[in-house]
């Protein structure tokens, strides 16, 4: 199923750990949103709940790089909830590809990220993310995510703001 989407998830997003655990396209939906709530919240517990352990888990970002294995995953974004930058994002403009057990949604976080200084900057990353219906753990988890600046100029100084 390939369908478009009006549904946003940003600061008011919820945690749904409980309700990824439905092994249809809500389960998915939900276990998105609770990423979009661990991430805007900085609440690195939840965020390990709703990332895949496996070693082959794979995040390609603008701050990490590409980095495998859900540990790896997760020291990154404890360093991004806990560095010099507060970053905020809402995903939006959302198509959503659902087959069976797995779900990739495709779209744009659209946010800001305040500097030390206090100045507060736009933020623009086209996103994908990819999550399956794991049976060993029974709740989806998302395995994969690339995310991307366009702007040369606005992707080095996102980088030096949450890199400190």
């Amino acid at each position: 199923m390939i369908n478009t989407s009006a549904h946003s998830f940003g600061p008011a997003a919820r945690n749904r750990l409980d309700e990824a655990v439905d092994q249809g396209v809500d389960g998915a939906w939900a276990a998105l949103e609770t990423f979009y709530h661990a991430f805007n919240q900085r609440d690195l517990d939840v965020f390990r709940r709703v990332w895949s352990d496996h070693p082959l888990a794979q995040l390609n970002n603008p701050l990490g790089g590409i980095l495998r294995g859900g540990p790896a995953i997760a020291d990154l974004y404890r360093r991004i909830f806990h560095g010099p930058a507060r970053v905020e994002v809402t995903f939006g403009d959302i198509v959503e590809y659902v087959d069976g057990g797995h779900a990739v949604f495709a779209g744009r976080e659209t946010g800001t990220y305040t500097r030390p200084d206090g100045q507060v900057v736009p933020l623009s990353i086209r996103t994908t993310r990819y999550f399956r219906h794991d049976p060993a753990v029974g709740r989806w988890l998302q395995f994969h995510h690339h995310g991307s600046i366009d702007d040369a100029a606005a992707l080095a100084d996102y980088q030096r703001a949450v890199r400190g």
